[in-house]
C-alpha cells in the first residue's frame, strides 16, 4: 500500500512539475544603474532617453498622473538646468525645454466661455495627460484591463527598475506547459508567464538625440531608469542628507566621548 502511495505521489509531481515551473517567473537580470548604491546619482542623459521612450511608446497606453511637466526640470530631473533654479530667482516653469515639451502636448480642458470640451497646448504646471478619457475607455481598449499608471511603478514592483527592464526584454515563445489565449503573450519575467501587453519595443523604434544605439535592451534600461526617477525624484537629496547625518553622528559621538573622558578622568581612582 505504501509503495502505491509513493508511486502516485511521484506521478503527481512529474505531471505537476512543468506547470509549477511554468508559473514561476524568472529573476530579473541585474543592471548596473548609475543611481544604485549610497553615492549613486541619476544619469541625466539616460533620463532624457528614458523620457523619450515613455513619450513615444509607453504614453500611448500608460498614464503618469503624479508627474507634471515642470518636474522634468527639477533638480536631478531629465531637463534640469541650473540657470532655472530658486537660487537664480527662477523655477523649472521658466525652463524653455520644459515649456516646449509641455506645449507639444495637447491637454483636455473646458472652454471658459462656452464650457465645451477643448484641447489646448500644455504648460509646465500641467500633469502628464492620460491616454484615455476615463477608466471605462481604458478597459475597453485593452481587453477589459486598464493599463496601470506608471508614476510609482518602479517602487511598486519587487525588483524595481531591474524588473521593468527585464520585463520589456522578456518576450518570446512560451515554455512547456504554458498555454496562450488569443491576445495573450509569453513573458518569462512576468508572474505566471502570461501577459496581456504585447511587446512594446523594437530595435530603432525610438531615435536617441545623443546618438546612442537604440536597441531593445537600451530602450528598456533607459525607460526603467526614467520610471525610477519618477517614483523617487528626491533620491539624490535623500542620499546627501543621509550622508550628512552620518557625518554629524560620527562627530557628535567623538565630542561625547571626549566630554566623558574630561568629566570623569579623575573619578576612576
Amino acid at each position: 500500500m505504501l509503495r502505491k502511495v509513493t508511486l502516485l505521489a511521484a506521478a503527481l509531481l512529474l505531471v505537476g512539475g512543468p506547470a509549477m515551473a511554468a508559473g514561476k517567473a524568472h529573476e530579473p537580470e541585474p543592471v548596473a544603474f548609475s543611481f544604485e548604491g549610497p553615492f549613486g546619482r541619476f544619469n541625466q542623459v539616460q533620463l532624457q532617453r528614458g523620457y523619450k521612450v515613455y513619450r513615444e511608446v509607453c504614453a500611448a497606453c500608460h498614464s503618469m498622473s503624479l508627474l507634471a511637466f515642470r518636474n522634468l526640470g527639477d533638480p536631478s530631473g531629465p531637463f534640469f538646468d541650473p540657470k532655472y533654479s530658486a537660487a537664480k530667482g527662477k523655477t523649472s516653469n521658466d525652463n524653455p525645454v520644459v515649456k516646449a515639451l509641455a506645449a507639444d502636448t495637447q491637454i483636455p480642458d473646458l472652454d471658459s466661455e462656452t464650457g465645451d470640451a477643448i484641447q489646448r497646448p500644455g504648460i509646465p504646471a500641467d500633469r502628464f495627460p492620460s491616454p484615455f478619457p476615463n477608466v471605462i475607455a481604458a478597459k475597453a481598449s485593452n481587453g477589459g484591463i486598464a493599463p496601470p499608471d506608471l508614476s510609482l511603478m518602479a517602487k511598486a514592483r519587487e525588483g524595481g527598475p531591474e524588473y521593468i527592464a527585464s520585463l520589456l526584454q522578456g518576450y518570446g515563445p512560451p515554455e512547456h506547459g504554458v498555454t496562450l489565449a488569443p491576445g495573450q503573450h509569453y513573458n518569462k519575467y512576468f508572474p505566471g508567464g502570461v501577459i496581456g501587453m504585447a511587446p512594446p519595443l523594437a530595435p530603432d523604434q525610438v531615435s536617441f538625440d545623443d546618438g546612442t544605439r537604440s536597441t531593445v535592451k537600451q530602450q528598456s534600461e533607459d525607460v526603467a531608469a526614467f520610471l525610477m526617477w519618477a517614483a523617487e525624484p528626491k533620491m539624490e537629496e535623500r542620499k546627501k542628507m543621509g550622508f550628512s547625518v552620518l557625518i554629524f553622528l560620527v562627530l557628535f559621538s567623538g565630542l561625547l566621548y571626549a566630554s566623558y573622558r574630561r568629566v570623569w578622568k579623575n573619578e576612576s581612582h
